[in-house]
């Protein structure tokens, strides 16, 4: 028999999300568990027009990662060197290089690879000087939060002196990876030495205090659970209401090949589209939610369209081995055209952005 008490329940959910109004950590564990995808959809692109209306950004981005070989020991990694003969450095002559190859086609470099342990905060600022020195149009995006405290720690700096270094140096703005899952137990459990999520709050905080704009992360699909992703989104949300200082969220999909949680079977696309669409909806302090294509796929970083998505990265230029090595099939370039063609075939307008999403008028 039809519950009507429930059926009043949801459409008073579905009315305060309608509009726009802020949802709780309990009413997101509603919409996962009880929601039909498809109300969930339409919720999520109403969130998403509010923001962004009917485009989806893109840029032309270069992705350098500088080194896989890395201090930290996470279980789901398939990036760290296993050994010598797999580790590899780019050297900043060769990172200059990487970059001029490009240089007449991008406006952002993004730079982000293994902790290294050897390099610190002189060796990214002598890195940036030389970056804007050369190309002075180029926006640097660089330096995840757990890249950032074990370079300050290797010059006994704080926080603060590093980053703002950087600043000086010419770093305009953050990543997001590192942040993984906020839930300490599991952090424990897959990757014990990471500093805390507390640790990557805080550079974030001070990063956006000093004008560094970041995005934030989650990498999901693993061991954790829907509660422990709410109360993930919940925590952003909180800081984001703090500093205004995260231009978007991306959801991370964790791929199982090559790491050591290879026995984790991987999310299937309708959970990961219900999960996007209720990242959409929850994080209403957040302009911009991203897929990043490289870990989802072209064909679900389109279908994510329909759940709240309005960003798709750029055209990373073949330069990103971090998911190929996980075991994603996806290519590690797109054009520009192809970009455009996945959105407008989606219904929405493929619209070109800077880093700091002022739109770039064709």
């Amino acid at each position: 028999m039809f519950n009507i008490t429930r059926a009043n329940s949801f459409s008073v959910l579905e009315n305060k999300i309608l509009r726009h109004e802020r949802i709780t950590k309990d009413e997101a564990l509603i919409l996962w568990e009880k929601f039909p995808l498809h109300v969930l959809s339409h919720l999520a692109v109403e969130r998403k027009k509010f923001h962004s209306g009917n485009f989806v950004f893109y840029n032309r981005n270069l992705h350098i990662e500088p080194t896989n070989y890395c201090i930290y020991d996470c279980k789901f990694c398939s990036f760290k060197a296993k050994s010598s003969k797999d580790g590899y450095f780019l050297s900043p002559e060769k990172i200059l290089e990487l970059i001029r190859s490009k240089a007449h086609e991008i406006t952002e470099v993004h730079i982000t690879g293994g902790v290294h342990p050897k390099l610190d905060v002189v060796f990214y600022e002598n890195l940036f000087k030389a970056i804007k020195k050369e190309f002075p149009h180029i926006t640097i995006k660089a330096l995840t939060a757990v890249e950032i405290i074990a370079a300050c720690k290797k010059n006994h700096v704080s926080i603060e002196e590093g980053l703002q270094r950087l600043k000086e140096a010419g770093l305009e703005a953050m990543p997001g990876g590192g942040a993984e899952i906020f839930n300490e137990e599991i952090r424990k459990k897959l990757y014990p030495t990471k500093p805390s999520h507390k640790d990557w709050l805080q550079v974030h905080e001070t990063a956006h205090r000093l004008g560094i704009h970041s995005n934030a992360t989650m990498l999901f699909g693993h061991v954790e659970t829907i509660s422990q992703r709410i109360e993930h989104l919940y925590l952003l949300r909180e800081l984001q209401d703090k500093t205004r200082g995260f231009d978007a969220f991306i959801p991370l999909k964790f791929k199982n090949k090559n790491n050591d949680l290879s026995w984790v079977e991987e999310s299937f696309i309708v959970e990961d589209l219900r999960f996007f669409a209720i990242a959409r909806i929850f994080l209403d302090n957040f302009a911009h939610i991203k897929a990043y294509w490289p870990s989802l796929g072209i064909e679900e970083t389109q279908i994510s369209l329909l759940y709240g998505i309005d960003d798709v990265d750029g055209t990373i230029n073949n330069s990103t081995t971090i998911y190929s090595r996980a075991g994603s099939n996806a290519p590690t370039t797109l054009s520009v055209e192809s970009i455009q063609y996945l959105c407008s075939e989606a219904g929405f307008k493929a619209v070109e952005r800077n880093t700091h999403y002022q739109i770039i008028k064709s």
